[in-house]
């Protein structure tokens, strides 16, 4: 029997893929492993899965476990059941811009490299199929290929630089002989037919500062050309439709896939069709980015006047655009593609609208 095992479950991503995973690879089980504070939460999604997708019923595990532990923290037991496993699934990762070297560097570096460990002692091992994402291009100018990693960028911050690394880590394993797969997302939005999402970040800080402003007319701060920057989006059913699609291909072991749109909007046409949504008129002010990233970060009361972080404001003058040419090739016969932003924004901003309850924090 094939056993799947998998990290950064009950996260948005992983709470999304697995029953995909599922479906596609028949009396397959998978193993999910687990911090022990978030042992509850898991079990409570694998219900909620099995009321939505019967199929699962009876085949997913919690296994409890830390990703930045040697050995994963597993014991005896845990490991032995590990030792069947054909397939690693590694989502787990801080994804907070604002996080401390430290905690980036122990979760996103240490604990790929202790994942990467339990491959290697794998007897029956297929592929590793890991997520890294779009932004460990940090501020390189111009497009990023998938097949390139180290360009000399610099980067913006501990999580760009320690994905960055981690992504190193696994290519090194991959030169070495692991089989595996890379695969980038951009900036992953909620559902683009619901529009669901379990956190408020990225645009979203965007759509609730427009949200915030009172009467019709919202100022915007134009810290980059808003016309010619990109913003890097793609909503969570394209990027786990892909990466099921892409992970049982022959084609895609050993290479590297950017999930996101082919055709990204503009800053400004982001804000044009959030503001509309939300009633808005855009008055956009002229403010030099690191003027305004000092402002949000250092003066009391700036972060939450803004609705974001100062971190995020440096992706609305983002000089990098993602080639998807792999993922468009691979995907081709599939049927599968990335829809527009403009299908999908107002949904976003409706979900967002009704769910004042989420908010920007993940799971940690």
């Amino acid at each position: 029997m094939n056993t799947l095992l998998l990290t950064g479950f009950p996260g948005f991503l992983g709470s999304a893929l697995l029953p995909r995973l599922l479906d596609r690879r028949e009396g397959a089980t998978a193993v999910c492993l687990v911090q022990p504070q978030h042992a509850a939460t898991a079990r409570g999604r694998i219900a909620e899965l099995e009321r939505e997708h019967p199929h699962v019923a009876d085949r997913i595990e919690l296994v409890i476990g830390d990703i930045t532990r040697p050995d994963l923290g597993l014991n005896a037991t845990s490991r032995a059941r590990l030792e069947e496993t054909t397939e690693v699934w590694h989502l787990a990762a801080v994804y907070d811009l604002a996080v401390p070297p430290e905690v980036a560097h122990r979760v996103n570096v240490d604990g790929t490299a202790h994942v990467l460990s339990l491959c290697r002692g794998l007897p029956r091992l297929t592929r590793l199929q890991y997520v890294s994402t779009c932004y460990v291009s940090g501020r390189y100018a111009g497009e990023f290929a998938e097949d390139v990693l180290a360009m000399g960028q610099p980067f913006r911050n501990h999580y760009e630089s320690t994905k960055y690394d981690a992504e190193q880590l696994v290519r090194d394993a991959m030169a070495a002989g692991l089989p595996a797969t890379i695969y980038r997302p951009g900036i992953v939005v909620g559902d683009s037919t619901t529009g669901e999402t379990q956190k408020f970040d990225g645009p979203y800080f965007l759509a609730g500062f427009l949200d915030r402003q009172l009467g019709p007319v919202a100022v915007v701060p134009k810290v980059g050309d808003p016309d010619t920057v990109r913003v890097c989006l793609v909503p969570r059913d394209f990027v786990v439709g892909a990466m099921d699609e892409l992970s049982v291909l022959e084609v895609s072991e050993g290479r590297t896939y950017a999930l996101t749109d082919p055709h990204p909007p503009t800053v400004r046409e982001v804000v044009d069709r959030f503001a509309a949504r939300l009633g808005k008129r855009v008055v956009w002010v002229p403010l030099p980015l690191k003027p305004t990233h000092t402002l949000i970060d250092r003066v009391p009361g700036m972060e939450r006047l803004f609705g974001l972080p100062a971190e995020a404001v440096d992706y609305f003058a983002s000089p990098t655009t993602y080639s998807t040419k792999n993922t468009t090739a691979d995907l081709e016969e599939t049927g599968l593609r990335c829809p527009p932003f403009e299908e999908y924004a107002d949904r976003l901003v409706d979900f967002m609208k009704k769910h004042g309850e989420i908010t920007s924090k993940a799971m940690v």
